[in-house]
């Protein structure tokens, strides 16, 4: 009997883990389809919403660009590319409605900085009501494409873009799984209600978030950049919120605890599931220098990975998770599509697919 050519298992038969990387083929220069992939990646080029530097919305084609580069072997689990793991095609119409928008709120951010009002500018509300319906709009579109990969029991990644853009996956997670947490790696809360009059900002995930009951664990790692409102909606929710301030954290450190010991804590906190909300400003800036929302005194690489190791260790399960707020240079795409390798090996180990 002959070998189906284009079957998955005779691609890994044929396939060289150590040859020259493909720039042809799938992310990391894999010869896998989204439909024969246990991991799919949905890529969401999209930035509206951003306060300060924009261009994160070129994050996935700069990831997806830099990933033939990287080895394939992995220490914690050497062939997690067997597996199969694709990426969809990046949207060129989403990359054009995202451009379109993305000047308008510009403009409207700048009235808002400048203390502006509606009866100033008579198109000031409607920028604002035509950009939530985007974002609303883009939201159900992202949850309905996880919810397909969900249902053929695929395990979906996020791809960002800002940190608005996983609000989708997590909504069809929450549809799949009655109980989970939710582990977020990040510099800001992003626990502001609305942020400057956007429902779907980027500063606004975790508060959107925290309106699924079935999250019953928010636990929130190298926060340094917040204000009193978010401060005040941690402290009066400490049944469902858990943060772990990079002030405290550096200062455990400082004194002699170790980072074995800080990541059993986090884990501690962390119900059997585990959703991975990923902003890659929760690393210090030399690891993200063109995030849009860089602030000093942030975690390191290795140290991230070690606690996703750790997780997976304990016998707890990632379901998924997001990597977000990706710059455009080529050290950030060396850096984003090395941490995104590694933690799909890491969620391959944990669900047992490896």
């Amino acid at each position: 009997m002959n070998e189906n050519p284009d079957s998955k298992a005779t691609k890994i038969k044929n396939f060289d883990p150590d040859g020259v990387g493909n720039t042809n083929a799938n992310i990391f220069g894999l010869p896998f389809s989204v439909e024969e992939a246990d991991v799919v990646i949905i890529p969401v080029p999209w930035d509206v919403t951003v306060s300060n530097i924009e261009g994160t919305s070129g994050g996935p084609e700069n990831i997806f660009r830099q990933s033939a580069q990287i080895d394939l072997y992995d220490e914690f689990v050497p062939e997690p590319w067997k597996a199969g793991i694709a990426m969809e095609k990046i949207s060129v119409r989403m990359i054009r409605r995202n451009n379109s928008l993305r000047p308008m709120a510009e403009k409207y951010i700048h009235w808002l900085e400048q203390d502006e009002s509606p009866e100033d500018h008579p198109e000031f509300n409607e920028i604002k009501e035509e950009i939530n319906r985007a974002c609303a709009e883009l939201c159900e579109q992202i949850k309905s494409r996880s919810l397909g990969y969900l249902e053929q029991k695929k395990l979906a990644v996020i791809l960002g873009g800002d940190h608005s853009t996983p609000l989708g996956l997590i909504m069809a997670l929450a549809e799949k799984n009655k109980d989970f947490g939710l582990l977020q790696i990040d510099a800001h809360a992003d626990l502001r209600p609305a942020y400057e009059g956007f429902t779907h900002s980027h500063a606004s995930i975790m508060y959107n978030a925290m309106q699924l009951e079935q999250i019953s664990r928010f636990v929130q790692v190298g926060l340094r950049d917040f204000c009193s409102q978010e401060l005040q909606i941690i402290e009066q929710n400490p049944d469902r919120m858990k943060a772990f301030f990079a002030r405290d954290i550096h200062r455990r450190l400082f004194e002699g605890d170790n980072w074995k010991n800080i990541c059993e804590d986090i884990i501690k906190e962390l119900p059997d599931k585990v959703y991975i909300s990923f902003d890659i400003d929760g690393l210090e800036p030399a690891g993200c220098p063109g995030t849009g929302t860089p602030v000093p005194g942030g975690l390191f690489y290795n140290q991230v990975l070690y606690l996703f190791e750790q997780i997976a260790l304990s016998g707890k399960t990632i379901i998924g998770f997001d990597l977000v707020e990706t710059g455009t240079g080529q050290l950030d795409g060396v850096i984003a599509c090395r941490i995104l390798y590694k933690t799909i090996a890491i969620m391959l180990k944990s669900n047992g697919k490896v």
